[in-house]
């Protein structure tokens, strides 16, 4: 798409004159996933700071003047429009149930849901799943590799880079040859993502390092998708163990510790029984 490589040339031009600026911030250290670190947070900053002149304020006025139906219709149609990957990267990783239920779902939503305004096929049973070719590399054994930070696209790897290519060819969205509503679909596409992830800007604000934060959530969810939910044993949070307490099966014998043994004059006597008057009075017991 013209439009697209126009955009995308134009930010790695800025990014790279920003390259080299980055510093990492006091006492933060290395992390092996992300090799590139200080280019990364280069273009982190030049996206940022798009997002904060343009995006930004563009998806919070979209959502403020737009009713919750639409906007819900139009996230409707701009998934199912591009739900033909979900359904080619079933294929590739073997899933034929969830394959035959994808299929299923895009020609109920895409029939029934008006193009896909609407979701019916949720409604009866037609589970919806997230699949592209980034997670069926994933799937084959290809790792991830080094972490990068897009212009534009955002956080990415090595791996999943690439695979957008693949992605972007199985979308039914790169065969429309009209400029016009080409550049329609993306500019409501990319609103509508940054409409979705509005309720994540106080947060990432207001983390010591929003990089980093960023990195590590996006990374971590990336894993679980590539790996649909089944995290290994070994990195599963370990529960905590509770406090050990003393166990009397652990303590010295008390046959081999002579000096705690009674010594005879320490034997009750008969007359240390309490005599009448120390008996304990009914208040006493009371008091207990």
């Amino acid at each position: 798409m013209r439009i697209d490589k126009l955009t995308i040339g134009t930010a790695l031009a800025a990014a790279l004159l920003l390259g080299g600026c980055a510093t990492l911030p006091p006492g933060s250290k290395p992390d092996p996933r992300d090799r590139f670190e200080r280019g990364n947070r280069s273009v982190y900053a030049f996206n940022r700071a798009v997002d904060h002149a343009i995006l930004r304020p563009v998806a919070r006025g979209y959502v403020k003047v737009t009713p919750k139906p639409v906007r819900r219709g139009i996230s409707n149609f701009l998934a199912n429009i591009d739900y033909p990957i979900t359904i080619l990267n079933d294929a590739l990783q073997g899933k034929v149930h969830d394959g035959l239920s994808d299929i299923a779902r895009f020609g109920i939503n895409t029939v029934v849901g008006v193009g896909g305004l609407f979701d019916p096929a949720t409604h009866w049973g037609f589970e919806k799943h997230d699949e592209d070719f980034g997670q069926t590399l994933g799937k084959w054994g290809v790792g991830s590799g080094p972490y990068l930070m897009l212009p534009i696209f955002g956080p990415s790897t090595v791996r999943d880079a690439p695979a957008k290519v693949i992605d972007h060819f199985t979308t039914p969205r790169t065969y429309v040859f009209n400029t016009n509503i080409d550049l329609g679909l993306s500019v409501v596409s990319a609103v509508d993502k940054r409409a979705g992830l509005l309720s994540t800007d106080e947060m990432i604000d207001n983390a010591y390092d929003p990089y980093a934060f960023l990195r590590n959530a996006w990374l971590q969810r990336r894993e679980y998708q590539v790996r649909d939910g089944r995290v290994p044993a070994d990195e599963e949070p370990k529960e905590e163990s509770p406090p050990s307490t003393p166990d009397h099966r652990s303590m010295p014998d008390h046959r081999s510790m002579p000096d705690h043994r009674p010594m005879p004059d320490q034997q009750p006597m008969p007359d240390q029984q309490p005599t009448p008057d120390q008996q304990p009075t009914p208040d006493q017991h009371l008091a207990r």
